[in-house]
């Protein structure tokens, strides 16, 4: 009995050495920490875009010509109303004075047409029409005579018949001659008439118009930022002229992805930037959010339009900017960064540091971004979580760690 009280004895001081061995040589595992803290968190997305004026004019050459005045540089501010360029008009003044003659001409055919005729064919139809009375009457007078004269046996048949034959000729004649002074034109000749005069009216506001474009003026005040051509140079048809633009109303035309469009949403703040000015930043909003998806290069996206509120003539037109949209800002709110946050099924945790080891706590989760995320309930400023180990360890509760940096 003495010898296995004495066997117990000593298995349990081997055990107790076996582990106290272990546990003395056992090392905690190294894993990163970060504390909770009150900050500001922001959500945001990016994306690229290019900026183009708000009011912006364009000048081309309407028809061939030549420049006869420039009267302004590149980079020149302007009033509006100021005369820029002026072209060779002489060509333009040709078309006008032809369209004028035409549509002169369209004016007096439509005119005659609803008079009846020119003055010269009224007078003649006029003269026919008394003319053709006259005959009537006189048909009409030799009728009754022959008549009278029948009665007392003193004219034939014959004679009465011929003066019959007569009196509706001249009749007929007569009416021929009114309808002709009353409907001498029919229904497709007014149609056509007209449609000649509309075309004559067009051709000459055209003309008009293309002479207009001959005298480039400023219509607002602005700046000319791009000015191709030079004087005398020979212009064709449709040659850019200038480029002017008001560079202090800007705004980009941002293409965000597809997956976030829907958390676009008009007022949304916008930070711009520049890569050729690095040192500069534009603020501006979301005037416009997308209304479909188109393809831009190899991405789905949706156009934005974002209007600047600081442009001062230091955004030039056509560059290539990045924009910074503000989704959401939830100032001074206890965080941790995201990689603290685990998830096992419908239930958010961390890991709080506690004496060195790790206790599971379950939080409540608000907003969240690329780094941070808010925790609503569960954790108090300055609580200690573990992001990662450094080594190969995966992180279990109760599991004893060092905190490193």
């Amino acid at each position: 009995m003495r010898t296995v009280l004495w066997t117990a004895g000593v298995a349990a001081v081997v055990v107790a050495l076996i582990f106290g061995i272990r546990s003395l040589l056992h090392e905690d595992t190294p894993v990163r920490v970060a504390v909770a803290t009150y900050q500001d968190l922001v959500s945001t997305i990016s994306t690229n875009g290019k900026v183009e004026p708000i009011q912006a004019f364009e000048a081309h050459a309407a028809s061939a010509g030549t420049v006869q005045k420039l009267l302004v540089r590149e980079g020149q501010h302007v009033t509006a109303g100021t005369l820029m360029v002026q072209l060779d008009d002489s060509g333009a003044l040709a078309r006008v004075a032809t369209a004028r003659a035409g549509l002169a001409g369209a004016k007096g055919s439509f005119q005659d047409m609803s008079q009846g005729g020119s003055q010269d064919e009224r007078i003649s139809i006029a003269g026919d029409l008394n003319r053709s009375r006259l005959q009537v009457q006189q048909a009409q007078l030799d009728l009754s005579t022959l008549q009278q004269l029948q009665a007392k046996g003193a004219a034939s048949t014959s004679e009465v018949s011929a003066a019959q034959s007569r009196l509706a000729t001249a009749q007929a004649n007569m009416d021929a001659v009114q309808k002709r002074s009353t409907a001498r034109f029919a229904a497709s000749d007014k149609t056509r008439i007209a449609a000649q005069l509309a075309d004559n009216q067009a051709g000459l506001l055209a003309a008009e118009k293309n002479l207009a474009f001959a005298i480039v003026r400023a219509p607002f005040a602005g700046i000319v930022y791009s000015l191709p051509i030079r004087a005398y140079e020979f212009l064709n048809p449709g040659d850019e002229i200038l480029r002017m633009a008001d560079l202090n109303r800007m705004q980009v035309r941002a293409y965000f992805d597809e997956p976030d469009v829907g958390k676009l949403v008009v007022g949304q703040k916008v930070r711009v930037t520049w890569d050729a000015r690095p040192n500069r930043a534009w603020h501006g909003h979301i005037v416009h959010t997308p209304s479909t998806i188109i393809s831009y290069g190899t991405r789905n996206v949706g156009e934005c339009l974002i209007a600047i509120d600081d442009a001062a003539e230091d955004l030039l037109p056509n560059t290539n900017v990045n924009a910074l949209v503000t989704l959401q800002e939830n100032p001074h709110v206890l965080s941790v960064p995201r990689e603290a946050l685990r998830t096992q099924g419908t239930q958010n945790f961390v890991y709080r540091v506690v004496k060195n080891q790790l206790v599971k706590t379950p939080v409540d989760v608000g907003a969240v971004n690329l780094t941070l995320v808010q925790i609503v309930h569960g954790l108090s400023e300055h609580d200690t979580v573990a992001l990662n180990a450094t080594n190969s360890d995966d992180l279990t509760p109760g599991l004893s760690v060092k905190p490193v940096q």
